[in-house]
C-alpha cells in the first residue's frame, strides 16, 4: 500500500465549514473576549457532562491550576496522583505550594490502581487526582470509594476523555470537579483552552473569581453594597485565564460533534484491534466492561524482547511516515521533579508502560486508506524483528 503521502499525527483536530462560519459570525460581532459566547459554551458543555456548573479558562493546565485553588489545596497539601500524564497535573499542585504523591498504575489501561492509592494516603493528603488515561474512564467507585472513607477530595484529570463514558454516564459529574483540555489533539479543540465542571456552587463561585484576578461586579457577592454600576471588587489574587469567545465559538461547534468523532475513531480503533488481534508482538488497548473511551490515544504497547527495540521502531515508523508519539515520560523522571527528590522506581509498572508504549495514529477524518496504511506500515516495521 502506498503512502498517503501526508503526515499522519497521532492526533489532530477535525475543522469543518461550520467551525468556520462560527468564529467569523464572533469576528464579525461586538466582543471577542468576556462577551455572551463564553456563556453560550459553558453552558453546553455542562449540559453535554451532565453537571450543573462549567467555568472555561484559557487552557487545561490553567483549569487544573483553578481546580486544585477552589479545592483549598495549598502550603503543605499533597495529592495522590498518577506519574503517567503530562507534567501539568502534577505542577498544578505545586504552583500553590502543594506536593504531589504518585501511585502507581494499572498495566492494561494505564490509569493510575486503586489499590496503590490507599497506603500512599496520610495526614497532609487533601485530594485524589486521577487522569483517565487516553480517555479511558478510571474505576471511579473504587476511587470515590477510598476517598468517602478519608474524607478527600476527588479532582479527576479529564483532559482526555471529553465525551467518555463511566457506567453510561458522561465523565464530568461524578466527582467533586472534572477538568478538560481543549488543545487540538484533543477530542475537541478550541484551539486552547480547557474548563471546570462541578455541582458544587461554593467550587463554581472560586472557580470564576479565580479565572479573572479574583474580581466581580455581582452585585450580589459584592461587600460594597449599592456603589454603583461601575463598581467591582477584587476578592482573591485570581490569574488572567480568561478564554476568549472566537475560542468558544469554536467550542460550541466543535461540542455539537464531538459524539461522532468519538465514533469515528472508535472505527479505527476496531480495524487496529482486528489487524493485531492475534499478534504478540503489540497490544492495543481496549475498553473495560464499565467504560466508553474517547479514544485520545491508541496506546499501542509493544511485547517481550520487542521493548528493546522501541526507540528502533519509533523511528522507523516516523520515517514511514507515521507520525506516533510516547505518552508519557513518568512525571518525577523529569529533571525538576529529581531535584525535588523523586528517583526512578518509584511506579514500575508506569515505568513498565513508558518503556513499550507507542501511540498510533487516531483521529477524526482519518480515512479508511490512511487506517490501512498505518496498519500495513506497522506490520511492515515489525516483520524485521521476527
Amino acid at each position: 500500500m502506498s503512502n498517503p503521502n501526508r503526515i499522519l499525527p497521532y492526533s489532530r483536530q477535525l475543522i469543518e465549514e461550520d467551525d468556520i462560519a462560527a468564529v467569523v459570525d464572533v469576528l464579525k460581532s461586538d466582543y471577542l473576549t468576556q462577551g455572551p459566547v463564553v456563556g453560550r459554551f459553558e453552558n453546553a458543555l455542562a449540559e453535554y457532562c451532565g453537571a450543573k456548573y462549567a467555568v472555561a479558562f484559557s487552557n487545561g493546565t490553567a483549569a487544573l491550576h483553578a481546580a486544585y485553588f477552589a479545592a483549598g489545596i495549598g502550603a503543605g497539601d499533597e495529592i495522590i496522583t498518577s506519574p503517567n500524564t503530562f507534567a501539568a497535573t502534577a505542577n498544578a499542585a505545586l504552583y500553590l505550594g502543594a506536593k504531589p504523591v504518585f501511585a502507581d498504575i494499572e498495566p492494561d489501561t494505564g490509569n493510575i490502581n486503586p489499590a496503590q492509592i490507599e497506603h500512599k494516603i496520610n495526614a497532609k493528603t487533601k485530594a485524589i487526582v486521577p487522569i483517565h488515561y487516553g480517555g479511558h474512564p478510571v474505576d471511579i467507585d473504587a476511587i470515590s470509594d477510598i476517598a468517602r472513607q478519608h474524607s478527600l477530595l476527588v479532582i479527576e484529570d479529564a483532559c482526555h476523555a471529553i465525551g467518555a463514558q463511566y457506567k453510561g454516564q458522561k465523565i464530568g459529574a461524578h466527582s467533586d470537579m472534572s477538568v478538560f483540555s481543549f488543545h487540538p489533539v484533543k477530542p475537541i479543540t478550541t484551539g486552547e483552552g480547557g474548563a471546570v465542571t462541578t455541582n458544587n456552587p461554593d467550587y463554581y463561585a472560586k472557580l470564576r473569581l479565580f479565572c479573572s484576578h479574583g474580581i466581580t461586579k455581582d452585585p450580589a457577592l459584592l461587600e460594597k453594597k449599592n456603589a454603583g454600576a461601575w463598581f467591582y471588587e477584587m476578592q482573591i489574587l485570581g490569574y488572567n485565564f480568561r478564554i476568549t469567545d472566537i475560542q468558544c465559538a469554536l467550542g460550541c461547534t466543535q461540542l455539537a460533534k464531538i459524539d461522532r468523532f468519538i465514533e469515528d475513531k472508535k472505527k479505527i480503533v476496531a480495524k487496529y484491534q482486528q489487524a493485531f488481534a492475534d499478534d504478540p508482538r503489540i497490544a492495543i488497548p481496549f475498553e473495560k466492561s464499565f467504560a466508553r473511551s474517547s479514544w485520545h490515544l491508541v496506546a499501542a504497547r509493544l511485547q517481550g524482547a520487542l521493548t528493546a527495540k522501541r526507540r528502533e521502531i519509533f523511528d522507523a515508523l516516523r520515517a514511514a511516515g507515521l507520525w506516533v508519539q510516547v505518552h508519557y515520560i513518568p512525571v518525577y523522571w523529569h529533571p525538576y521533579y529529581r531535584k525535588l527528590g523523586f528517583a526512578p522506581g518509584l511506579c514500575p509498572e508506569a515505568e513498565n508502560l513508558y518503556a513499550a508504549e507507542i501511540s498510533l495514529p487516531v483521529f477524526p477524518g482519518m480515512t479508511e486508506d490512511e487506517t490501512q496504511y498505518v496498519i500495513q506500515t506497522i506490520k511492515d516495521v515489525l516483520a524485521r524483528y521476527e
